[in-house]
């Protein structure tokens, strides 16, 4: 296939994934079902993949730890408010507080009563299938039944976001049933289901477009009753029932959305970033429960589209808006904003299509772009605290510096735990006698195969060293083919099978694959050549550049947070000198230059992008 182009890569390959024949599942028509191919990659549990990586494991015990550290009173009393029963111990406050008063007021306070509630059952679910600790089972258990006895109208009637938090309840049960195997979890969603619907508009709803008429203020607006139907189509292939997938179906945004977008038509301007994107994990369910390519094509499409005005680090959506196409508004964003990506909760969105395209297409770019937001976003998100302050904004303004959000418990204090608990998933994908290395990082994974049982530890300082090792254990020698993914930028790359280098196998852009019999002591080491490399900001302003070093950005820390962005020339930036593991020095006209990744920035005042003169 060649070298597929970060912009791209999207346009190359046949689609490898399959959908289930809707036809014979649910008697639907076959306008737009995709009725065979190959098997889709399926997802390894959370348990089978142990991570070794400090820089994420801190992140998943960070989150449980805070998790485990509320109150049950606290986690219930929104809902107990709401639904006028006794709601007795500590308001958590932020977002997550209930309050009935002026709406202009509980923006920053009362925003979004219980809204990360759902998100941390589902997490600490997630969590227990990682851990086997059985306290957190209990806590989901727990948490599920007093949750169960605040079902009342009132929690949507309300609640400015129905439609939201209707569906992270949905998932949070959904992950107490199939991780903690909660034998009440599908009967609470069906109470849940019940009372909600009715609260909810009868289809998916545009942003900012009022369908509550008792409403007036705009904040009312903003539910995401467009993004629901993912979890609902998941439903219905947990065992929930073919309402569901009626319901997924129901939710669908097609006609401002979905269908432009599968014609190839950019209607982005102006729409909310995350949920949006969100959006297209809803697409890709419905091509994987129902079949429907038109909602295939829109995601690809669409993430094309994304992929066009990215930052260098793989964010999006300055000021949680998406942007026309050939703008200048990422350039404008350098200067007129600090909340450049919407962090923990982008990234969630980012991981799950990402994931989702690649599991149907096989096409490693889908893991490009997920390694370089991973990277260069989420895992240098400050901890989580237990008092409700939480990192929502990556900042890419010539001032850029990393802080909590000004309000706590928002959005992102709900899917951050969700991200860090999903690394393990976004690792390792399998398929009938084949297995796919997505990421990078050391980890272990272990499964069983064809009678064997398996496991390969990764090891090496990735993405700060070149080399990645894989030694293989195995019970019995078993033939299997192992896929590497060869990164777009990784020119010159090599694979060694027990020191003998694999001539022509690593190719940029693709998946180096070694089949063979494999046993015990097999050893497989990749070199991912980690070059130096510019990316502009956009094809408008050539001058204005990202210094890159395989999947990582290497950030320019200022003196101070309003000093001058570095002015350099190219071939200074290139010429870097590394000092340590993760600093680097740029000589410049004005003195030299610290350069360090988005993990290293610490409190450091810091530019994503500098001048070239």
């Amino acid at each position: 296939m060649g070298c597929i182009s970060r912009r791209g890569f999207l346009q190359a390959g046949s689609l490898a994934g399959a959908a289930v024949a809707a036809n014979e599942l649910w008697g639907l028509g076959t306008g737009d079902q995709k009725i065979s191919g190959p098997d889709l990659l399926a997802e390894f549990g959370y348990g089978d993949v142990i991570i070794a990586s400090d820089l994420h494991e801190s992140q998943l015990r960070n989150t449980h730890a805070v998790l485990m550290s509320l109150s049950d009173d606290s986690l219930l009393k929104p809902f107990r408010q709401m639904s006028g029963m006794p709601a007795p111990g500590e308001d958590l406050g932020g977002w997550y507080h209930y309050d009935p008063g002026d709406d202009e007021r509980i923006k920053s306070v009362g925003f979004a009563p219980g809204c990360t509630f759902g998100q941390w059952v589902s997490a600490l679910a997630r969590m227990y299938a990682i851990t086997g600790d059985e306290a957190t089972r209990e806590r989901v258990l727990r948490l599920n039944r007093l949750y169960a006895n605040t079902i009342t109208a009132d929690v949507y009637v309300k609640n400015r976001f129905p439609a939201y938090t209707y569906d992270k309840l949905l998932l949070g049960l959904l992950d107490s049933h199939t991780y903690v195997k909660d034998p009440l979890a599908l009967a609470i969603l069906e109470q849940t289901t019940d009372t909600a619907l009715p609260h909810l508009p009868g289809h998916a709803v545009e942003h900012d477009v009022r369908w509550r008429m008792d409403k007036n203020d705009i904040s009312w607006t903003w539910d995401e009753s467009y993004t629901i139907s993912e979890n609902l189509f998941l439903a219905s292939q947990r065992g929930a029932g073919r309402r569901y997938f009626d319901l997924g179906l129901q939710y669908l945004d097609d006609k401002s959305w979905f269908e432009p977008l599968s014609r190839n038509e950019n209607v982005f301007a102006g729409r909310h970033a995350y949920s949006y994107v969100n959006s297209l994990n809803s697409a890709m369910m419905a091509y994987l429960a129902a079949g429907s390519e038109k909602h295939l094509r829109a995601a690809q499409n669409a993430f094309e589209m994304l992929q066009e005005q990215s930052f260098a680090t793989g964010g999006w959506g300055p000021d949680e808006t998406l942007r026309a196409p050939s703008s200048n508004d990422l350039y404008d964003s350098l200067t007129n904003t600090h909340h450049s990506f919407e962090t923990p909760c982008g990234s969630y969105a980012h991981f799950k299509l990402t994931r989702y395209l690649l599991r149907v297409t096989r096409n490693g770019g889908y893991g490009d772009s997920m390694e370089r937001v991973m990277y260069n976003t989420v895992l240098g998100a400050k901890p989580m605290q237990d008092n409700g302050e939480a990192f929502y904004y990556s900042d890419h303004n010539f001032n850029g510096k990393r802080v909590y959000k000004e309000a706590r418990w928002p959005c992102c204090a709900g899917t951050l735990p969700q991200v860090a608990a999903d690394y393990r998933i976004n690792t390792y994908f399998r398929a009938p006698q084949a297995l796919y290395v997505n990421l990078y990082l050391p980890s272990t994974l272990r499964w069983n195969a064809n009678g064997a049982a398996f496991s390969l530890t990764q090891e090496g300082d990735y993405p700060y060293e070149d080399a990645v090792t894989f030694t293989m254990t195995s019970s019995l020698p078993t033939e299997l083919t192992i896929h590497f993914r060869i990164p777009e930028w990784a020119e010159g790359a090599s694979v060694s099978l027990n020191g003998k280098r694999q001539k022509g196998l690593a190719q940029a852009g693709e998946f180096a694959a070694i089949r063979r019999e494999w046993k015990t002591g097999d050893r497989v080491e990749l070199e991912l050549p980690l070059k130096l490399r510019l990316e502009t900001i956009d094809p408008r302003h050539p001058d204005t550049v990202a210094l890159l070093r395989g999947p990582l950005v290497l950030m320019a820390v200022k003196q101070k947070q309003e000093g001058p962005v570095p002015t350099v020339t190219r071939e200074q930036l290139l010429a870097a000198t590394r000092l340590s593991e993760r600093q680097w020095q740029v000589d410049s006209s004005n003195g030299p230059v610290t350069m360090l990744p988005f993990t290293s920035v610490g409190d450091l005042p810091y530019t994503t992008y500098v001048k070239v003169g």
